[in-house]
């Protein structure tokens, strides 16, 4: 009894001795930093390659980036990067994502009822010399009800932003940034400085009694969720920014043959995705600081058993575990596995194992044919579900209703739809919206056909929904996407149009070498087609259509440059006892109509404004709007009026064109542009006239292409406005959302208003 109670006192000491020499490896092994160098900064920890500005230069790298400022001089330590009299303090480096988060301070632009009130405002910039901002970790946020905020890189090269407006507090909901009250976007890729500006485009006066501020910041994802409390006082001073950083100037192939490469041994190299450099991280199963030599150190998953699967004996060797069985015992040793058993008579083992391994695949068997019986069933129940939500049994009578000898619409299967895009393969993504994804499709007969996968949709619609696609469904125009078909099986519907494949009337007009093969005969052309399908749609529809979102982006051109209107998704019916529509503005701006969004009455003269701005883009060769330009100059559609009132019309024409010898047509083109572009709605000719004075000037020229036009009579018709079939392209999931389109979260308008 003696040896036996000696022998377990001798087995508890081992264990307590093991135990502490195991907490001692761990506490070394855990180093972050070189032996001799500071590690932290108050409740900063400083990990090895940065360094404090204070300690010996081993104790990091050289580039001035990787030190940290410690503001020793209270009680609670502070750490800025680089120099304190940046006032960029440093919350968290972290070393396994390769990110440091710093506190950035949050801008502001306020008025009262005087006006601007410039003490209470500032716009925050930012200049990093190493390190970008994380595009995945990071939102550009603008919270307001009269606000316009823009991102701009201090060194011009891009500036993008979005705009947030509301007129009553009712109108806001909490937790949304949607764009009322409101709104966000995504940073770019290898930015590593900015200058936020923020304005207003009525100085805050229709909403002063609940928001006499607006706010824009850039901050962690997550960090900020909105609340319209904030609207009267946002009381954040400062925000979490997330940086990447990385080590080096060059990728990992070229650091690996050079005498300073900063991976150790057990660790992974990786480029940068963002910035420049390389990153070293330890490999799985092992753990610690990757630059440090025997930094990275085996991970003993057996002294931790909630490292470990292991219900046997559990043998830890560098990098993962083994899992076994004691000896005279067989089976699985790992958690949820079959257990160790003792091991069986030899003459009965080959039995037993026989029938268990024939009941298991019974077993088996049956279960698989049960679970696949009622998986099937409950995917039919889903697909009847979705089709009869998403009004199939409507639009299945509507369309049993019609003429079926006219191309109606064809309902497609999702099995269909899976297929001809290889299960919505990301190989097969054309396009991206704020409400979707446009997939590449090739059907069974070897159409190639384009899908639109919605994001969201609005099932109060539903009717509205099915009534548009039945209306666009048997229009048929050459010069609109058509709409063949939809499938209502999903969640979400999908639609499918016609494959238009050599781009955007925007991507030919604004790239140097597309450009010069547009000529003006052809630019006319398109102006002219453009022109006449606008026309129909607000004269010679059976229910007048307004598109709503004209723009040069929404035009697309075929292998022979035939014009193709598409996205419909803003667009609106108009009921033929009624000329205007109040809604929530939504276009793009540079294109949106200034009366539009004074008023918020949608006409069809809205739709001639944005066809003027297209026109002059057709002209100039400019874009609507740039922030590259000087501030004047910026939207293009005042510039072009600004330029045609000095008599300077041809110091802006697109070079290209310049040298044609048509400048009498290129100023009457001119001329139906600024009756386009007028203030006052009803100053503007309606697109009728505008697709007959365009058919006009095109059937006049001399150009060599207009001997192979051969117009009868049902042509011309069709061209200006007649009763032919229209195809529309009616972006019907879009349709279904009330809030700003994608376009408008997307752009940065200029003020209506500088409120200065």
């Amino acid at each position: 009894m003696f040896i036996h109670e000696l022998l377990l006192r001798v087995v508890v000491l081992g264990t307590i001795v093991l135990g502490a020499y195991h907490i001692h490896m761990a506490e070394a092994d855990d180093s972050i930093t070189k032996p001799g160098c500071r590690s932290t900064c108050g409740n900063l920890s400083i990990p090895y390659p940065f360094r404090s500005s204070d300690s010996e230069s081993h104790c990091g790298i050289g580039h001035s980036s990787l030190r940290v400022d410690c503001d020793d001089s209270d009680n609670h330590p502070t750490p800025y990067m680089e120099k304190r009299g940046s006032g960029l303090e440093i919350l968290n480096i972290s070393l396994e994502d390769h990110e440091m988060r710093i506190a950035m301070w949050i801008g502001r632009d306020c008025y009262s009822s005087t006006g601007y009130v410039a003490n209470l405002s500032n716009f925050p910039t930012l200049t990093l010399a190493k390190f970008p901002i994380s595009k995945t970790k990071n939102k550009f946020i603008a919270v307001g009800c009269d606000t316009y905020a823009t991102f701009k890189d201090r060194e011009g090269n891009f500036a993008f932003g979005c705009m947030s407006i509301c007129n009553d507090i009712s109108e806001v909901t909490d937790g949304s940034c949607s764009g009322i009250g409101c709104c966000e976007t995504s940073i770019p890729r290898n930015s590593f400085d900015y200058n936020i500006s923020i304005d207003s485009y009525r100085n805050h006066t229709e909403v002063l009694d609940f928001n006499l501020c607006s706010y824009a910041f850039v901050a962690e994802n997550g960090f900020y969720n909105f609340s319209s409390d904030d609207l009267s006082g946002l009381e954040l001073e400062k925000a979490p920014l997330v940086l990447d950083w990385a080590v080096g100037d060059t990728n990992c192939e070229v650091a690996k043959s050079s005498a300073n490469y900063m991976c150790t041994e057990n660790t992974h190299c990786t480029d940068a995705e963002n910035g420049v450099g390389y990153k070293c991280t330890c490999l799985e199963g092992f753990h610690g600081n990757p630059y440090l030599t025997n930094g990275c150190q085996d991970i003993d998953e057996c002294a931790d058993p909630n490292k470990n699967q292991c219900n046997g004996d559990c043998y830890n060797f560098d990098g993962s575990y083994n899992c076994s069985c004691p000896k005279g015992y067989h089976g699985d040793g790992r958690k949820g596995g079959q257990g160790c058993t003792a091991n069986a008579n030899p003459s009965h083992l080959v039995q037993i194992l026989a029938g268990a391994g024939a009941g298991t695949i019974v077993l088996l068997f049956s279960a698989g044919f049960l679970y696949l019986g009622i998986k099937n069933r409950k995917l039919i129940r889903l697909k009847e579900q979705y089709f009869k939500q998403n009004g199939g049994l409507l639009l299945q009578q509507q369309l049993h209703e019609r003429d079926r000898t006219t191309n109606a619409t064809k309902i497609f299967k999702a099995e269909e739809l899976e297929k001809a895009t290889n299960n919505y393969d990301e190989s097969r993504i054309v396009g991206r919206g704020g409400y979707g994804t446009v997939y590449k499709g090739l059907l069974p007969n070897n159409t190639v056909v384009a899908i639109k996968k919605s994001k969201l949709v609005d099932k109060t619609q539903i009717e509205q929904f099915i009534n548009e696609v039945i209306v666009l469904s048997q229009i048929n125009h050459r010069n609109v996407v058509k709409l063949l078909g939809c499938c209502l099986e999903t969640e979400v519907p999908l639609l499918v149009y016609e494959f238009v494949n050599n781009g955007t009337l925007f991507d030919h007009i604004h790239n140097c070498i597309k450009s010069s093969k547009m000529p003006w005969d052809t630019r006319l052309r398109i102006a002219s087609d453009i022109a006449s399908v606008l026309s129909y749609l607000h004269s010679a529809a059976s229910i007048p259509i307004i598109h709503r979102d004209v723009k040069s982006t929404n035009i697309l051109l075929d292998n022979n440059y035939i014009a193709k209107v598409s996205d419909f998704g803003a667009s609106r019916l108009v009921p033929l006892d009624q000329t205007q529509l109040s809604t929530l503005v939504q276009g793009t701006l540079g294109y949106l109509d200034p009366e539009y969004l004074q008023t918020n009455q949608l006409t069809e003269k809205s739709d001639v404004y944005s066809f003027g701005v297209v026109l002059v883009e057709l002209i100039t060769g400019k874009k609507a709007l740039s922030f590259d330009r000087p501030e004047k100059e910026r939207g293009l559609a005042m510039h072009f009026l600004l330029s045609s009132k000095n008599n300077q019309l041809f110091q802006i024409v697109d070079r290209v064109i310049a040298d044609e010898g048509n400048k009498e047509q290129v100023r009457e083109v001119a001329n139906v542009a600024k009756r386009c572009l007028r203030l006052k709605g009803e100053e503007r000719p309606t697109m009728k006239e505008v697709a007959i004075e365009l058919e006009g000037l095109k059937a006049n020229s001399n150009h060599p292409w207009m001997s192979t036009v051969n117009l009868n009579g049902e042509e011309v018709i069709h061209l200006l406005g007649g009763t032919t079939d229209l195809a529309g392209y009616m972006d019907t999931a879009d349709t279904m959302n009330t809030g700003p389109s994608d376009s408008m979260k997307n752009h940065v308008m200029p003020p209506v208003n500088s409120g200065r």
